[in-house]
């Protein structure tokens, strides 16, 4: 299915946190999305591999994308290999993104910037017409490039490039976070506590995205930042 973004994240639940306000106002306004997710955060000190799959596709179901594809690498153990660059390659080139969203250049968590190069690599690497992938049927895979590829912000403060007015979708946001149940504030959970698992935290998430949004004179933003000068058509189209 060809899509308008693809939303990539190395753990399931990275794409809420970061830029599913993004993709929930984009697809109020018609375009399509898909996500994908790297591994199946099997190393999270909470719940399971099998039940973050259950609430991938809880939230998957919520926001309404067009599919959800995980990759089963190596959770805090995959590399940066031909293997896995091609396993990204292959999904590209199935979906044809025109944007691609990425993991934060630099995190608290260390497979998020390692996950930022393997997905800015694949994504050039998919242009590449010597390069030669098969779909699920065997048929050869035709190149393809996004036309921008932008890394959303995680734990980690970065000064944003530019951000995106989520104001109307803040609230199912955290619905779409929340539906990571073993993951997040859940005062009946028995399971160990962790730095996301506190009420505290889902009000870094709204205190995160109101100082986002401040500078640019709205309630709340999503940060991203861009591996290459952006452009605009007009000093209009900026707010």
């Amino acid at each position: 299915m060809k899509i308008d973004i693809l939303a990539i994240g190395v753990h399931p639940d990275d794409v809420e946190l970061a830029c599913s306000g993004t993709l929930l106002k984009h697809l109020n306004e018609g375009k399509t999305v898909g996500l994908l997710d790297l591994t199946r955060g099997e190393l999270g000190t909470r719940g399971t591999a099998e039940t973050r799959d259950q609430e991938a596709n809880d939230s998957l179901k919520l926001m309404g994308a067009s599919f959800r594809y995980n990759l089963e690498m190596a959770d805090g153990f995959f590399g940066h290999t031909r293997e896995n660059l091609l396993k990204i390659i292959r999904v590209i080139r199935q979906s044809q993104p025109k944007i691609i969203l990425s993991n934060a250049i630099n995190d608290r968590h260390p497979d998020h910037g390692r996950a930022a190069k393997l997905i800015n690599d694949a994504s050039f690497l998919s242009g590449l017409v010597k390069i030669n992938t098969l779909d699920d049927k065997g048929n050869d895979q035709k190149p393809w490039r996004a036309n921008a590829v932008y890394n959303y912000i995680q734990d980690y403060y970065i000064k944003p490039d530019f951000v995106i007015d989520i104001t109307e979708y803040m609230d199912k946001k955290i619905e779409l976070v929340m539906a990571f149940k073993t993951q997040f504030f859940n005062p009946d959970s028995d399971e160990p506590t962790t730095p996301i698992s506190s009420k505290d935290f889902i009000d870094f998430l709204y205190a995160r995205c109101r100082d986002y949004g401040r500078p640019t004179g709205v309630k709340f933003a999503e940060g991203y930042t861009s591996p290459r000068t952006i452009g605009v058509n007009s000093l209009f189209d900026l707010f």
